[in-house]
């Protein structure tokens, strides 16, 4: 069984329902913003999605899988669409003019579910998508296409390993009886899982000066994590280490979607929309 090293997060119901609609100060939604404004779907809880829904008036649709979620403002959706087919009718439903997919860069199957229902119901999307790290003088990058090559690769590296790719990814590495795992992350993540494995559960922002205390602490080896840009502290902590890193390339994008690398561009395409 894993070791905690940090409590359970108060106990909170996960929703298991489609369509929850709320509010981003917690409460009930009045639902539809001013008559003869624009419909604008915004999918995912990422810090760019919160950024946008801070700037437009939309609807922040979550997929609802952590218990607490950072809410972003204003009209908040939780819960999934029901695949390809139901987000159409949602879209259609709901009049949506269009749809920013701000979702994690590498939830692959919600934004091959968004171009597809998108372009059956004919609404315009956007991708929203912060830029990936690159690499700086000093690092150790082991660039892999996937899980299973990460984790075909980390015996090689080292021991002690720091994962950093989410709860859902911890599975690949579950048969890696010769490595002891850290796993961060916001929940407790279910079997299958290493059978070393010890889960600091934990939400960031982290300071690069907290990550090293916490390398040295947990004597790691190498790093993994996925190429999900944003804040760089666990990497320049690793830098400052000299420890390898295995970085997670992110799923290529669905064909033929314009993209937005900041929250500026994604409003200039939705006024240009309005």
């Amino acid at each position: 069984m894993p070791n905690l090293t940090a409590p359970e997060p108060d106990s909170v119901p996960e929703s298991g329902a489609v369509g929850l609609s709320l509010s981003g100060s917690g409460g009930v939604s009045p639902g539809r913003v001013a008559a003869g404004s624009p419909r604008l779907l915004v999918l995912g809880g990422t810090t760019e999605g919160r950024a946008l829904a801070a700037r437009v008036p939309v609807i922040s649709s979550l997929a609802g899988r952590t218990s607490r979620p950072l809410l972003p403002p204003g009209e908040v959706r939780i819960g999934g669409f029901g695949g390809v087919d139901g987000l159409v009718r949602y879209l259609r439903a709901e009049r949506i003019d269009a749809v920013v997919d701000a979702t994690h860069p590498f939830a692959a199957t919600m934004s091959g579910h968004a171009a597809a229902a998108t372009s059956q119901a004919g609404v315009p999307l956007l991708v929203l998508r912060r830029p990936g790290w690159t690499s700086q003088p000093g690092d150790v990058w082991h660039r892999v296409p996937d899980l299973p090559a990460a984790a075909a690769l980390v015996p090689a590296l080292g021991e002690r390993v720091f994962l950093t790719t989410g709860r859902q990814s911890i599975a690949a590495f579950a048969a890696l009886d010769e490595c002891w795992f850290l796993s961060r992350s916001v929940e407790q993540p279910t079997d299958p899982m290493p059978r070393r494995l010890e889960v600091l559960l934990d939400r960031g922002p982290f300071t690069v000066d907290a990550e090293i205390a916490l390398l040295r602490q947990h004597r790691i080896d190498v790093l993994v994590t996925k190429d999900s840009g944003g804040t760089t502290a666990k990497l320049d902590a690793a830098r400052a280490r000299g420890l390898p890193v295995v970085m997670v390339n992110r799923p290529p994008l669905p064909a033929g979607v314009p993209t937005a690398a900041t929250v500026d561009e994604a409003v200039s395409w939705l006024a240009q929309r309005g």
